[in-house]
């Protein structure tokens, strides 16, 4: 007689539809292959600088206008997401992260998808 053996899926489903990454990775806050749970905000950007530890900064543009000129001011915001090893994400991608617990004092958003 033979035993059933159940196979591991490779990423976990996160709840967010987005492309699972084709590596894996041993990483305890990755949303895929650790434990880390995504909910909050979805932010799509650019990357900044990779210069930190498994950390990248993602630069955001935002256009608002404003009445009293009548004319629209351009702002940036910049985000510090923690990137896991499973996705290579480098200077000038654009990526999506979603927001998750705090996981330093900066970092309060991780990568979940390279576009």
């Amino acid at each position: 007689m033979k035993k059933l053996v159940e196979k591991k899926p490779d990423a976990r489903n996160i709840g967010v539809n987005v492309k699972t990454p084709a590596e894996t990775c041993n990483d305890k806050d990755c949303p895929f292959h650790g434990s880390l749970s995504v909910r909050g905000q979805i932010i799509t950007g650019i990357v900044s600088s990779t210069k930190m530890h498994n950390t990248i900064r993602v630069k955001r543009e935002l256009t608002s206008y404003v009445p009293k000129y009548e004319r629209y001011e351009k702002r940036t915001s910049v985000y510090s997401a923690h990137c896991p090893p499973c996705i290579k994400a480098n200077v000038g991608d654009k990526v999506r992260i979603a927001e998750c617990r705090p996981l330093s004092k900066t970092i309060s958003f991780v990568t979940i998808e390279k576009i």
